[in-house]
């Protein structure tokens, strides 16, 4: 089986004001270097919008409307602090939480073996009821959501190397003990959450905050030892990743010391205990990643290992 790529132009359209970093060019430059010969073998998909039923299974109908409602004709609207629509940001954020949607119909129909969501606006830090940190929606939590709604399933996970921690997420999984919520992230940082007591309703949230100037070994073994073994006794029939690579050693808005190899190699071990676990099911989302060349890289080296892993014995 292969692996599908899903993207939409619209995902461009979400523009912010000069200097702002969540900007379209992230977008554009995981795309071009997607384009290389090597990745021709992509399943290549177009997101649709997500149904308001898709996405008033993680946030409120209160929150989905008030967003939509926000959308400027021309200019820009402050949703929090650090949150801004234009004009193009509602299609926008419907495609990228659409995108992982379909993502995982695809892989529960067999079509793919595993998928890479290529969109913007991130969405880990959207809480049931908030817009913060970039994040609209949470484009994670509405595909995991959709897993269980439509295909049956009933535990599902997500594992966050993002260099933020994903508060929103974990509101989200905390009080349901079948979702599981892991994250690996640089603490003290944005938005002030993940400490290692936050474990949700049954242990079923695990957070290993790393501290500035971490490397990759420092990444690797808090994946290996503080996240795999409670991932493996959760058995998740799903696994979904926010892979945001905003850790790496060039991004501008931290300070881990991770490289294009460490993101490779935490996809290889995701993907090969989804394989022993969960029949090789994983969808990724793009999450963070400032720095235009250091996202790209790394974006590259994980979908090149999810290629790899679609190519396994296992699929």
């Amino acid at each position: 089986m292969a692996t599908a790529l899903i993207t939409h132009p619209d995902c461009l359209r979400h523009e912010l004001p000069p200097g702002h970093p969540e900007r379209p060019a992230r977008l554009t430059s995981v795309l071009k270097l997607l384009d290389a010969p090597e990745f021709s073998g992509l399943l290549r998909r177009e997101a649709p919008f997500a149904a308001m039923a898709a996405l008033t299974r993680a946030h409120s109908e209160e929150h989905v409307r008030s967003v939509l409602d926000a959308i400027p004709e021309s200019g820009f609207v402050g949703i929090d602090s650090d949150t801004l629509a234009s004009p193009g940001s509602g299609d926008a954020a419907l495609r990228a939480a659409g995108a992982v949607v379909l993502a995982v119909d695809m892989v529960m129909a067999g079509e793919a073996k595993n998928a890479f969501c290529a969109v913007r606006p991130p969405g880990h830090h959207a809480t049931p009821t908030q817009a913060m940190g970039f994040c609209l929606f949470n484009n994670v939590a509405v595909g995991a959501l959709h897993a269980r709604a439509i295909h049956g399933l009933r535990r599902v996970a997500v594992v966050d190397f993002d260099v933020h921690h994903g508060n929103g997420t974990q509101d989200i999984f905390s009080p349901d003990r079948e979702l599981f919520y892991a994250s690996t992230h640089q603490w003290p940082l944005y938005p002030g959450t993940g400490r290692p007591g936050e474990t949700g309703i049954d242990h079923n949230v695990v957070n290993r905050p790393l501290p500035p100037g971490a490397g990759g070994d420092v990444f690797r073994d808090a994946l290996e030892t503080g996240i795999l073994p409670t991932l493996s006794a959760f058995k998740p029939e799903f696994l979904l990743i926010s892979a945001g690579f905003d850790a790496h050693r060039a991004d501008p808005l931290a300070q881990l010391r991770l490289n294009e190899d460490d993101f490779a190699w935490a996809t290889s071990a995701l993907c090969a205990f989804a394989d022993r676990v969960c029949g090789g099911r994983v969808v990724s989302a793009l999450e963070g990643g400032y720095d235009l060349e250091a996202t790209a890289r790394s974006a590259q080296a994980h979908v090149r290992a999810l290629i790899a892993a679609s190519r396994s014995q296992h699929g």
